[in-house]
């Protein structure tokens, strides 16, 4: 039997992979939904190539474009926020949530509350709403799987043992472009420069967060809500070839790690085919080849948003949100030339000055502390006060 899927963010670079995956393997996959911001014709492509029966664009100018390219099919095409819901929780068992940013947050949601297995590659959704997510999680039956290398690497080593049993996990982090760079060169790092990730293929966004790695700090908060542990029992570690994805170290001493090449198409497969396995067209390691592992401590003042994230787990309520929401103005602004990218961090601490420890109780309130956050830095920004 084929398995029903919908990706939302079917453009994007996890979207992509997992695009080729379900193609490689046509007999145990259908896709039914298929999401995206404004591409309304990579969306068109993809919908045609899947013969998917729903193509929702985030962007509703767009729609009347998609319905265009979309003419002669069996394809229903919607946009906005209620077909985005509609898109997660319809029909599909299994949803891929790869839309970058807290634009994810709802639909995931919708996903969680309809009982799906999400296959979580938006990790802004557990930043901002970790508990309620976890909490919708276990009313509904939903199962939560990581798609983020780290997290579905941990989750990996944890396959048949007990959470009762992890003395620590240990995310590992490549420690991106910049990782031995100067100060000079990091104080005038230009966009191109941050999104030369040296290991990975990702989008924009994504590799700034990589080159600042604030991307660790919110799998810091991410691992958190998906595996039930404080954060004196989540660990940083850099490991520049990035070939361990993760480590769990265990009560009695015993240290588990999940190596594999690094390419996205690895950690979704496994998503894509829990309980079991499916082959993936990934390259194969050759540890005699690369020959040595690295691994260190991070230089938190290289890299002060790890330690703004972990302080903005540790205070809780609105804090995560604040820093998540304050981050992504910040990456617009440095990649649109407004900031500079050391002023990245500086923006989002100045913002996390006026976080309080109120906890959200329903999914307005993570969406109202997001606006006002962002709001606020926006004027920052424009002020220049940062």
């Amino acid at each position: 039997m084929t398995r029903k899927i919908a990706i939302l963010g079917a453009t994007g670079s996890v979207g992509k992979s997992t695009l080729d995956l379900v193609e490689r393997n046509s007999d145990r996959f259908e896709i039914v939904a298929v999401t995206a911001c404004t591409n309304a014709e990579a969306l068109a492509d993809i919908a045609r190539r899947t013969k998917a029966k729903l193509a929702v664009l985030a962007d509703e100018s767009r729609l009347t474009d998609l319905r265009e390219l979309l003419s002669g099919t069996d394809c229903r095409c919607a946009g906005g926020a209620a077909a985005l819901k509609e898109a997660a929780s319809g029909d599909a068992e299994l949803v891929i949530a790869a839309i970058v940013g807290c634009a994810g947050l709802v639909p995931v949601m919708a996903a969680v509350e309809a009982g799906k297995t999400v296959a979580l590659a938006n990790k802004e959704a557990l930043v901002t709403a970790g508990q309620l997510m976890t909490q919708a999680a276990r009313a509904s039956g939903a199962n939560l799987l990581p798609v983020d290398s780290e997290h579905n690497a941990i989750f990996q080593c944890l396959a048949g043992g007990r959470i009762e049993d992890v003395a620590k996990i240990i995310l590992t982090a490549s420690g991106g472009p910049f990782r031995t760079a100067s100060a000079e060169l990091i104080a005038n790092a230009t966009p191109a420069q941050a999104v030369a990730h040296p290991n990975w293929s990702m989008g924009a966004k994504i590799s700034v967060d990589s080159a600042t790695m604030m991307n660790k700090g919110l799998e810091l908060i991410e691992a958190r809500y998906l595996f039930g542990l404080p954060s004196e029992r989540i660990d940083v570690l850099i490991h520049p070839q990035s070939v361990v994805h993760s480590l769990v170290e265990f009560v009695d001493g015993s240290v588990l790690a999940q190596l594999g090449a690094p390419d996205m198409r690895i950690p979704i497969a496994y998503a894509l085919a829990w309980p079991e396995r499916m082959a993936t067209p990934a390259q194969r390691l050759d540890l005699a080849a690369i020959a040595c592992l690295d691994f260190e401590a991070p230089d938190l003042g290289r890299f002060p948003a790890l330690r703004l994230a972990r302080e903005a787990l540790e205070t809780g309520g609105a804090a995560p949100i604040m820093l998540n929401a304050a981050n992504e103005v910040a990456v617009a602004g440095f990649l649109a030339g407004r900031l500079r990218f050391p002023e990245i961090p500086e923006l989002v601490e100045k913002a996390l000055e006026d976080s309080n420890s109120a906890t959200p109780r329903v999914i307005g309130d993570v969406l109202e502390i997001d606006r006002a956050t962002r709001s606020s830095v926006e004027a920052l920004m424009s002020e220049g006060c940062h």
